[in-house]
């Protein structure tokens, strides 16, 4: 199948370059890679799949990285905006975190994160599973928010 993007609207055929990306297995050179790991056995279910609820784990401390380089002290992950996943995880598989500041507010800062899995065997070919917004606060000793020292 074969889709012009100039045909498309301007976000459609940027999400679909993205994806061609992701299946051609580049990695994205606009984000930071922020964190590496390889989910083990006992993070999924009876099918080998991974646990979702374990992907965003992960992703909520791949998406803390950057936010802690602006936060003088503390911060709490205040929403997750969204969260999608796009193809299953798989135990060995190497997941690659990649992510980007989106907004920088008074108190809070928000991170978008890709999660690109590789497999043990086949290194060098990666594809998209998940892609996450999530929103940081800063927060002080009490735990209330606090003005974001550095801009």
């Amino acid at each position: 199948m074969s889709l012009e993007s100039s045909a498309l609207p301007a976000n459609t055929a940027a999400t679909l370059d993205l994806e061609t990306r992701a299946l051609h297995g580049q990695l994205p050179t606009d984000k930071e890679l922020v964190l590496k790991v390889i989910p083990m056995p006992r993070d999924c279910n009876a099918n080998g799949d991974i646990f979702g609820g374990w992907v965003m784990a992960q992703v909520d401390l791949a998406g803390a990285v950057l936010p802690a380089r602006y936060v003088d002290g503390r911060m709490a992950t205040v929403a997750v905006n969204q969260f999608i996943f796009k193809q299953p995880v798989r135990v060995g598989d190497i997941l690659s975190f990649f992510a980007t500041v989106t907004r920088i507010g008074n108190t809070s800062i928000t991170v978008q994160v890709e999660v690109f899995a590789e497999g043990f065997r086949a290194q060098g070919r990666y594809y998209k599973v998940t892609e996450a917004s999530l929103t940081y606060v800063a927060i002080d000793d009490a735990g209330k928010p606090q003005k974001i020292a550095k801009p």
